[in-house]
């Protein structure tokens, strides 16, 4: 069965080898796609997948889909270091949430500002490259709730 992911927040499509983190870039954790969410003031961040917060940081989040394919969300780069500053959850771990949802609110200019990368990485965790079709290239601009790729 394929899953369709969807893009967390709106702005343009960035290819994950030009993340600034080598965990993203070199596709440790598994391939994706990111997404610049630009100095926005203010930015919600969607549920890419319907299924249950397995994950929840300020700053990153994994929602497991049925199936148990898990889509981590990662809200800019070295933003771990904000210790949750400029970040609200509105959900909680173990919440089922239906793709489109709200789950966090940040300031991806805020982000910036502190000379960090709001970049939004979207990573299919621990899947093949070949077991992605992306639907959008770097680039596009996206907005939160199109379709970013689909994992079959």
């Amino acid at each position: 069965m394929s899953l369709r992911v969807l893009a967390p927040v709106t702005g343009s499509a960035v290819a994950l080898t030009d993340v600034p983190d080598p965990v993203f870039a070199e596709a440790m954790v598994g391939p994706g796609i990111a997404v610049d969410p630009g100095r926005a003031a203010q930015a919600q961040v969607r549920a890419p997948v319907t299924g249950t917060v397995a994950k929840l940081h300020p700053h990153a989040l994994i929602v497991l889909a049925d199936g148990g394919r898990g889509v981590l969300v990662h809200l800019g780069i070295d933003t771990v270091e904000l210790d949750g500053a400029g970040f609200t959850l509105h959900v909680s771990e173990q919440d089922a949430v239906t793709a489109g949802d709200v789950l966090v609110t940040f300031s991806p200019s805020s982000v910036a500002d502190g000379g960090r990368s709001p970049l939004t990485p979207v990573v299919a965790l621990d899947a093949a490259a070949d077991a992605l079709t992306v639907a959008v290239r770097p680039g596009d601009q996206v907005t939160a709730g199109e379709e970013l790729f689909t994992w079959t």
